[in-house]
């Protein structure tokens, strides 16, 4: 699992944009990002340092990292994967990614935020096809079922869930039984289903120096 010693909200300040990193606290005002943007329309004399075009791909390619919590090894064998597919490579890497398994298990509504689908799945809650699967970077097919093992929805976690997930939105591409907490993939993700917040091209141009 890949660690970052600094606070969330930190590497959110650092890109400039929220990452949603904290799940629904990202959504209320307690959000440093929010609290930031108000400072700023009250008023700030301060000067924003300009960001060379090198340093905006790098912005971009680490708030990729940070969005799907990798390690820059494991997020440059995404992208030289991606490289190899035909098509254009900012978007396979952003389809790869979407096809993770903790990033399904948080499309489907089973954590509220990618740290914490990335422990379900490493502490052996999900099923993918009735197999137990504990490794996150593990990518979804089409057609794969994805759901919570049956010993873990007696817990109080997953009890909770099921009284939350009932409100959540899920893409077009998963299908959800919100009563038995399983899922199942309908077909692969598409560039324009994904909401990551990182530009692909920007990434592109990064590596290709």
């Amino acid at each position: 699992m890949a660690r970052h010693l600094e606070a969330n909200c930190q590497l959110c300040r650092r890109c400039g944009d929220k990452l949603m990193l904290k799940g629904n606290r990202c959504m209320t005002p307690k959000c440093v990002m929010e609290r930031r943007h108000k400072t700023a329309t009250v008023g700030s004399r301060g000067r924003r340092r300009r960001v060379s075009e090198r340093g905006t791909q790098l912005i971009e390619k680490q708030k990729a990292r940070y969005i799907y919590g990798l390690y820059e090894r494991q997020f440059r064998r995404f992208y030289g994967i991606s490289a190899k597919q035909p098509g254009i490579t900012g978007d396979n890497l952003k389809v790869m990614l979407e096809r993770r398994l903790d990033n399904v298990v948080y499309r489907l509504g089973l954590a509220d935020s990618r740290p914490l689908a990335r422990q379900l799945v490493l502490h052996g809650h999900i099923m993918v096809n009735g197999h137990r699967v504990n490794v996150p970077s593990a990518l979804v097919s089409e057609g794969d079922a994805v759901n919570v093992r049956e010993a873990s929805l007696k817990k109080a976690y997953f009890k909770k869930v099921a009284e939350e997930i009932k409100s959540k939105a899920i893409p077009i591409w998963l299908i959800l039984d919100r009563a038995a907490l399983s899922g199942k993939v309908v077909a692969l993700p598409v560039v324009d289903e994904t909401v990551a917040q990182f530009n692909g091209k920007s990434i592109v141009e990064y590596y290709s120096r």
